[in-house]
């Protein structure tokens, strides 16, 4: 590539802030000079005179040989700024890449342009903006610029908008203050009122601002939103960091981890690189997954970056802390706002849990509504701005912290984000206070498992579940979690999601042991449901020493036949039935059936369950005609009672057509199983524990049947769902001691459970 042509008798001096790359070029003298306070970085071309030099560019950062391209961002930059007074805005999340993408896009400029000027301002304050206006006035050699009563940016302004001094492109890096551009000082004009219009000029700024960005560039089209990079694109950057990969299945891991975010990325390489051998891919993913403090530490380690101006971090959670900051001192409430959506789950964070703050009236049993959004910026604010929850909302989507999903009711944050967020959070002394609104209103929020309640539990479970590590402190606020882990189980289990079920089960036992004491009700409905999740794992003697255990306590404490006794004693014959104990688990069952039917009537749905559990119990002993009468009335009450999709219905109908089938009436068995293996795939989806075993106990069927073909290709969709849960589904597809290739659906569930 040809040289630019220099006048060697002129004198140039370019801006490079604190951060001056490497310079490259001929007869060049590096020098820095002082001017506010700040170090100016300097180039001098020796000479006297002041003939105007030629056009060029002033990049103050080499050209990264690092640099992954983004799509067709940087054409769209080249059709923008090649418009008359074209002005575009990279507006995107600090550490996306928008300055990269900037710098790239300057060089190309000088390279195909060769006589259009490139300047470059770092636009973070007003000191900086106008260190640049002085740059480029000596750059160009600005008649007067050195007078003490001179107006640089009015002199820049007026050399800038004369097309005889050729075309220019002004790059605006950091431009995230609206206050740099708008506010009047000392009764200067605001600096926005200095960028001119002109034919032969075109703007490019970055921002973490949309809406400061809308303010300086006009139309929406003139702004490209820069969001994290493809996958391709975050393994190619970190493979250009790192050097060849071995390991791409790690490497894709680790990008995805990291959200793709480019800074975060290459955080990550510099701290691979700077702890070798001592650290690698395998080895960085590893600690960044073992809990929130080692994401955290390894975040927080920013590497040398000469493509970063000086004054930025570069460590992603400090750049966006920077901007958190910057939120709050503008408008709290939206401050507040982002805090609080950085404790759910990062997809799907409804509008509804957000537009109100909720409270518990006592130790967690009972919650009620305090006050919502609209009605305070915050706990600790006195008033709330105007506009509202929608004005927060839009700033946060302004900053790329959150995006609005296409439903228009649900929202999204970077997991990164909100792991930044809450460190922010921890520094100003605010965490708890975040986690005790959090856990309250998801406690308020979060209904019971109960089968009614399903269709809103699906759409909050995953926030739920990220409540699972934030107990608050204080008994009264624990009491609460307690309370909203119990319920999550209580889902969790009823769709076979048992790891998740024992977790959120166990803790919130111990929480209300701790609570409440070992013998309260309420602890005693945390014990026998982390029972039931052990017993659904096939973990039969843990579980009949929790449920003799709860029945022994409520026998002393209760009056004979209380629901709750006869829940515990129920689940005790469930126990006995998995284990084989035919007899004891008869016994247990004739006894709640004949209290249960005096206590809650013969067709309380708790009724229905202890009916076709003594009908599985004799199904086990060969009384077939007996267990048939049963398990007809059973799927008859529970069509009327609770209609044919209740799971309790399902349950049924899977248990009448086993003993069809027992007894090879192997057509009747296959109706019914066709029908239920149906309404399981549309009720409790596709890879559902029942789903499966009613999809096994239909193979069964054909087998039986010899129709090996259509038994193989239910068995094969089967097993490769189940090593794909990389788990095998028990209690819902527990092989029962029938001889044959039978998958009996699982009968052995709560006769009621406590809303406690």
């Amino acid at each position: 590539m040809a040289e630019r042509e220099v006048d060697p008798r002129s004198f140039q001096m370019l801006t490079a802030g604190p951060s001056f790359g490497t310079i490259h070029g001929h007869n060049v003298i590096a020098g820095q000079q002082t001017f506010g306070g700040t170090a100016i970085n300097n180039i001098y071309l020796p000479g006297r005179s002041e003939t105007p030099p030629r056009p060029f560019a002033s990049i103050p950062f080499r050209q990264d040989p690092g640099f992954v391209n983004r799509g067709d961002i940087l054409q769209q930059l080249k059709q923008r700024c090649a418009e008359p007074a074209g002005r575009v805005a990279l507006a995107g999340l600090g550490g996306v890449g928008k300055s990269q993408l900037a710098i790239e896009f300057a060089y190309r400029i000088a390279e195909e342009e060769k006589e259009t000027w490139v300047f470059w301002v770092h636009a973070g304050t007003r000191a900086r903006v106008e260190e640049g206006f002085r740059a480029i006035a000596d750059v160009v050699k600005l008649p007067g610029r050195e007078q003490p009563t001179a107006d640089l940016p009015q002199l820049v302004y007026a050399w800038l908008s004369h097309e005889k001094n050729g075309r220019w492109v002004m790059i605006l890096d950091s431009a995230d203050d609206r206050a740099v551009f708008e506010a009047e000082v000392a009764n200067n004009k605001p600096l926005r009122s200095y960028l001119p219009q002109s034919r032969n000029g075109s703007i490019l700024l970055t921002t973490r601002d949309k809406d400061l960005a809308r303010r300086l560039v006009g139309e929406e089209r003139n702004i490209i939103q820069v969001g994290a990079m493809m996958q391709t694109d975050a393994l190619l950057l970190l493979e250009k960091r790192l050097g060849t990969i071995s390991d791409m299945d790690t490497a894709k891991e680790l990008v995805r981890a990291l959200d793709c975010v480019p800074l975060a990325i290459s955080q990550a390489a510099g701290y691979i690189q700077a702890s070798a051998p001592r650290s690698s891919l395998k080895k960085y993913l590893a600690e960044f997954r073992e809990g929130e403090r080692k994401r955290t530490r390894l975040l927080s380690h920013g590497s040398a970056d000469l493509s970063r101006d000086g004054s930025a971090s570069n460590s992603v959670l400090t750049t966006w802390q920077i901007s958190f900051d910057y939120i709050h001192s503008q408008r709290q409430s939206a401050a507040d706002l982002l805090a609080f959506m950085s404790f759910f789950d990062r997809q799907g964070i409804p509008e509804t849990l957000l537009k109100s703050t909720k409270t518990s009236e006592d130790t967690g049993r009972k919650c009620s509504t305090r006050h919502t959004w609209e009605d305070s910026a915050s706990p600790s604010s006195d008033c709330e701005p105007e506009g509202g929850f929608e004005d927060d909302i839009q700033m946060l989507r302004d900053f790329s912290l959150i995006s609005t999903n296409e439903d228009g009711d649900t929202f999204e944050m970077h997991g990164l984000v909100q792991l930044s967020t809450r460190k922010w959070l921890e520094a100003k002394e605010r965490h708890e206070e975040f986690v005790r609104k959090y856990v309250t209103q998801m406690a308020v929020s979060f209904p019971t498992g109960d089968y009614n309640n399903w269709a809103i539990c699906q759409r909050l479970f995953s926030h739920v579940e990220a409540a699972v590590d934030y107990k608050p402190v204080g008994h009264e606020r624990e009491a609460v979690w307690a309370t909203l882990l119990y319920n999550g189980a209580w889902y969790a289990l009823a769709q076979g999601r048992y790891d998740v079920a024992e977790r959120m089960a166990c803790k919130a036992w111990r929480s209300r042991r701790e609570i409440l004491g070992k013998e309260d009700n309420v602890t005693l409905s945390s014990e026998l449901l982390f029972a039931e999740v052990l017993l659904n794992q096939g973990r039969w003697d843990k579980a009949e020493e929790l449920f003799v255990q709860v029945m022994e306590t409520r026998k002393t404490k209760l009056e004979p036949g209380h629901p709750d006794t006869l829940t515990t004693m129920a689940n005790l014959a469930s126990t006995f039935w998995n284990q084989g104990r035919w007899k004891e688990a008869e016994s247990l069952e004739v006894q709640v059936i004949e209290t249960g039917k005096t206590v809650l009537g013969e067709e309380h749905p708790s009724m229905l369950t202890s009916i076709a559990n003594l009908a599985s119990t004799y199904k086990n002993q060969g009384r077939w005609k007996e267990a048939e009468s049963l398990e007809v009335q059973v799927m008859e009450t529970g069509k009327r009672v609770l209609g044919e999709e209740h799971p309790s219905t399902l349950t049924s109908i899977a248990n009448l057509a086993s003993t069809y089938r027992n007894q090879g009436r192997w057509k009747e068995a296959e109706d019914l199983q066709v029908k239920e293996l149906k309404i399981c795939s549309k009720v409790l989806g596709e890879e559902h524990p029942s789903t499966l075993t009613s999809m096994a106990n239909l193979a069964a069927t054909f087998w039986n049947q010899g129709r090996w073909e259509e038994a193989e290709s239910l068995e094969v969709q089967v097993i490769d769902t189940r090593k794909r849960k990389s788990r095998l589904v028990e209690g819902g597809g527990i092989a029962r001691g029938t001889g044959d290739r039978d998958e009996e659906e699982g009968t052995r569930r709560r006769t009621s459970l406590d809303v406690n």
